[in-house]
């Protein structure tokens, strides 16, 4: 059943989900746009929502990036079966999302100025808020957000990754068990190999 994942050629919403699909084994089509082209017209009218990663399999389109990795989670094994330790999962990963979309909202500014103030707001408040929390989760549950490897992990290492090319900056480094995680996810299995043939992402 062919498979492809359609994304820019940045990491940001989509490397969690690239990261799940190497570590499964699965073979797919990893295509990627230009972001400095888009919007493609043609290529964005045909998106569910309008809206790039979309996940591809025999012929089904998904969109949405939450959606798309946890589906993958669940073919890859990386989604418990207890329901509330699936919710208290999503919840960690719609937090980290909190997050992500505030540092959309720098990358989008414009105004010299008003980009700076984001900047200084995210770097001296947003960040830490949600990442002394993440690090307190992983700390309590001997490195991971369930006490074992989870989607969520994932997740939580593809937006550090996206972040701190962005910002120009190294989130990790404040967090021990951030820091260690991120070692975890990337020495992987398949993640492993990506990782060494991927070119540098530029922003």
């Amino acid at each position: 059943m062919a498979k492809k994942l359609h994304y820019f050629d940045l990491n940001g919403f989509a490397e969690p989900i690239r990261y799940l699909l190497h570590y499964g084994g699965q073979k797919f089509e990893d295509i990627r746009y230009d972001i400095k082209s888009w919007p493609d017209k043609k290529i964005k009218d045909s998106l569910p929502y309008g809206q790039l990663p979309l996940y591809e399999e025999g012929g089904m389109k998904l969109s949405q990036s939450v959606a798309i990795a946890r589906y993958i989670a669940q073919k890859v094994n990386l989604l418990p079966n207890d329901p509330w330790e699936q919710a208290m999962l999503d919840s960690a990963v719609l937090a980290m999302y909190d997050v992500w979309l505030k540092i959309v909202t720098f990358l989008k500014e414009q105004d010299p100025a008003k980009k700076a103030t984001i900047k200084k707001e995210l770097i001296d408040e947003t960040l830490d808020f949600y990442f002394s929390r993440f690090e307190k989760q992983l700390k309590e549950n001997k490195g991971f957000f369930n006490g074992k490897l989870t989607w969520t992990d994932f997740v939580l290492v593809g937006i550090v990754e996206a972040a701190n090319l962005i910002l120009q900056v190294d989130i990790n480094k404040k967090y021990a068990n951030v820091d260690q995680l991120m070692k975890k996810i990337v020495t992987l299995p398949g993640v492993k190999e990506y990782v060494a043939s991927r070119k540098p992402y530029v922003v």
